[in-house]
C-alpha cells in the first residue's frame, strides 16, 4: 500500500520534532555548563540498522557520522540480542566514536516485542579522567586523555543507579556530580524519544512509520543528487594549513581533491599531512562528520533533512596514518582542528566552480579555554567554546561574532559563570577591533574575553587554531586577523603557553581573542555607504577605511 503523502508529511515532522524534543530536554537537564550553557550536545532518532533518520539541529560535527557510531556498536551487540532495558554506550575513537569526551548513548525502541528504531544523544561531558583537570595538550597517546568506552552493552535498572557502569564512571572522573548528572540528562532525553517513536507507531501503525523513515531519507538522497547535478562534472583541488603539530613550528596541509561526476561527489585527501603525536589528530569518524556538513552548507538548503539519506551520494578516500584518519592510540582530543581545515580545503575546490555559493574561510576553530581550580578536596572546571568570524560570501558580510560551524556551540553567559566559579571572573567581552578581512563584502569579527584571576593556583590551558595562520579571503579579499592570548602579571604582557598548562596566580589578566573572517571580493569595490557604516560602528578605523578600501570621509 503506497504511503499517504499526509501520513508522511505528519510522521516525517514528528520524528524530527521528537528529536529536537530530545536536544531540549538534553541541554535543560544538564549539570554542566559546557551543554547547559554552551549545548554542547545533539540528538537524533535512528533505524533498526542504525541509520540516522532525524536529528536536531544542534551540533553537526556530532550528528553527521551518528549511525557510524551506534552500527559499531550493532557491530558487537546485534540488535536482535537486545532488550528494552538495554542501553548501547561509545566514546572509543578509533571504534566509531570521535574523542573521549563526547559519549554517545543509544537505547532501543521496542512496540510490541518489536525492535522499530534507537533514540540516540551524545554530549560533551567535562571530565572523564585523563592526565589532568584541563585540556591535557601534552597527551602523547589516547590513553592519557580519559576513560575509553568502547562499544558495550549495559542494563539500565542493573548497571546504573548505584550498579556497576555509574560506578565506573564515579571512580574515573574528577567532578562526578556533573559527569553524572550529564548521563542522567543523556537518559531522560532517549526516553523522550522512545515516548514518541511509541506514540507514533501506536497511531500510525509500525508498517506506516517505517515507510515514512524511508521515504525521509530517500527525499534528502534525492535533493543532494539533484544539487550535486548543478555542479559541472570535474575535478576540483582546495587546500588549507593548521598553525602546526604542536610540538614543531612547521605548518600542517589538509589537501582536498573533489570528483564531482553525475549526481555523485567523490573526495580524496591524498596528500594530507600524518598523524602527528599530539591532540590534533581526527579520527575517520570525525574526518566524515566535517566533510559532509560542508557539502550540505553549500550545495543545500537548511529545509533540507540531514541524515542517512544525505551521505549516500559522497564517497570519501581518507589515508590511514594521515593527521584525518590516524592510526591507534593516536590523541584526538583536538580533533576539530584538522576537521575544521578538511571543510575548509573543501570549500576552497568547490571555490572554483560554484563561487556564488562558497564563503572565505573564517575563524573556523575549535577554542577552546579552560580554567580548572582544586580546591577543599574538589575540582572546579570551566571549559567554554569561542565563537568568531564567519568568512564573506558573493553578496553578504560576514557574520560577527558567532559560534564555529562545525560545532555551533553557544557562549556561556557571563553571569552563569559568575555564579559558578570563585577563581576568576570575566571583566571584558565584545567584538575584537581590527579582526575583519576586507573585501567587497567583509568578513565578521572575532571575540575575546578578558579573564581577572580571584585565587592563586588556577590551571589554565587553551586549544586552538588560527594563532599563526590567517583565515585567507577569496578573490581578491583580504585576509583576517589571527587569533591571540595574551597574559598579564604585574604589568608585563605574557604570551600563553598554548602547548603546555599555565599556572595562574591572584591578580592575573588572560585575554582570549578569537580570529575573524576572511573578505571576498576586491575591496575597493565595497559600496561606499558600507564603508562608512563600518567606520561609524567600529569594525575599521580611519586608516583602514583610506587604504584598503580608498575611502576618504567627508
Amino acid at each position: 500500500m503506497a504511503l499517504d503523502p499526509v501520513d508522511y508529511a505528519v510522521i516525517s515532522q514528528a520524528l524530527t520534532a521528537a528529536a529536537r524534543e530530545m536536544g531540549t530536554k538534553l541541554v535543560r537537564s544538564a549539570y554542566s555548563t559546557i551543554v547547559r550553557e554552551a549545548r554542547d550536545a545533539s540528538a537524533a532518532i535512528l533505524d533498526p540498522e542504525g541509520n540516522v533518520i532525524a536529528q536536531a539541529e544542534m551540533i553537526p560535527m556530532q550528528l553527521g557520522s551518528m549511525g557510524v557510531t551506534l552500527r559499531a556498536c550493532l557491530e558487537a551487540f546485534p540488535a536482535h540480542t537486545l532488550l528494552e532495558s538495554h542501553f548501547l554506550v561509545n566514546n572509543h575513537p578509533f571504534h566509531g566514536g570521535q574523542h573521549l569526551q563526547d559519549v554517545f548513548l543509544f537505547m532501543p525502541v521496542f512496540v510490541e516485542g518489536e525492535l522499530v528504531g534507537f533514540s540516540g544523544t551524545v554530549a560533551h561531558h567535562l571530565d572523564l579522567g585523563g592526565g589532568g583537570a584541563g585540556l591535557n595538550n601534552s597527551a602523547t597517546d589516547l590513553y592519557q586523555e580519559g576513560l575509553l568506552l568502547p562499544p558495550m552493552c549495559f542494563d539500565y535498572e542493573r548497571d546504573w543507579h548505584g550498579g556497576n557502569f555509574e560506578r565506573l564512571l564515579r571512580a574515573n572522573v574528577r567532578v562526578p556530580e556533573q559527569t553524572l548528572g550529564d548521563f542522567n540528562a543523556q537518559f531522560s532525553a532517549n526516553r523522550i524519544g522512545i515516548e514518541r517513536m511509541r506514540q507514533l507507531c501506536a497511531r500510525y501503525g509500525r508498517s506506516t512509520v517505517f515507510d515514512a523513515m524511508g521515504a525521509l531519507t530517500n527525499h534528502a538522497e534525492t535533493q543532494l543528487r539533484a544539487a550535486i547535478r548543478e555542479v559541472p562534472d570535474g575535478t576540483y583541488t582546495g587546500e588549507d594549513a593548521m598553525d602546526d603539530d604542536g610540538v614543531h613550528d612547521q605548518p600542517i596541509w589538509i589537501r582536498a581533491r573533489v570528483t564531482v561526476k553525475g549526481d555523485q561527489m567523490h573526495i580524496d585527501f591524498a596528500g594530507t599531512d600524518p598523524q602527528v603525536p599530539r591532540n590534533i589528530n581526527a579520527p575517520w569518524a570525525s574526518t566524515f562528520s566535517a566533510v559532509m556538513s560542508c557539502i550540505k552548507s553549500v550545495l543545500v538548503g537548511s529545509d533540507t533533512p540531514f541524515n542517512e539519506g544525505s551521505f549516500r551520494p559522497v564517497t570519501l578516500d581518507v589515508p590511514l596514518g594521515s593527521i584525518l584518519n590516524p592510526r591507534s592510540p593516536a590523541p584526538v582530543r583536538a580533533r576539530m582542528e584538522p576537521c575544521y581545515r578538511a571543510f575548509c580545503s573543501v570549500m576552497k575546490a568547490l571555490a572554483q566552480v560554484i563561487p556564488d555559493k562558497v564563503i572565505s574561510s573564517g575563524f573556523d576553530a575549535a577554542l577552546i579555554t579552560c580554567l580548572a581550580r582544586f580546591d577543599e578536596g574538589r575540582y572546579r572546571v570551566c571549559l567554554e567554546t569561542y565563537g568568531g568570524g564567519f568568512g564573506a560570501s558573493v553578496s553578504t558580510d560576514g557574520a560577527d561574532g558567532i559560534s564555529a560551524s562545525l560545532s555551533n556551540t553557544t557562549n556561556s553567559p557571563v553571569e552563569a559563570l559568575d555564579m559558578e566559579f570563585a577563581h576568576f571572573r570575566i571583566v571584558a567581552y565584545g567584538l575584537a577591533p581590527g579582526s575583519i578581512g576586507h573585501g567587497r563584502q567583509r568578513g565578521g569579527a572575532g571575540l575575546y574575553r578578558r579573564y581577572e584571576i580571584l585565587q592563586d593556583g588556577v590551571d589554565f590551558s587553551l586549544y586552538g587554531d588560527r594563532l599563526r595562520i590567517a583565515p585567507d579571503g577569496l578573490f581578491g579579499g583580504t585576509q583576517a586577523a589571527r587569533a591571540s592570548a595574551v597574559l598579564e602579571r604585574d604589568g608585563r604582557r605574557l604570551p600563553v603557553d598554548l602547548r603546555n598548562t599555565t599556572r595562574l596566580l591572584k591578580g592575573d589578566f588572560v585575554t582570549v581573542t578569537s580570529a575573524g573572517g576572511g573578505g571576498y571580493g576586491d575591496p575597493r569595490d565595497r559600496d561606499p555607504a558600507q564603508v562608512e557604516r563600518d567606520l561609524e560602528q567600529g569594525f575599521i578605523t580611519p586608516e583602514e577605511a583610506r587604504t584598503a578600501y580608498g575611502f576618504h570621509a567627508a
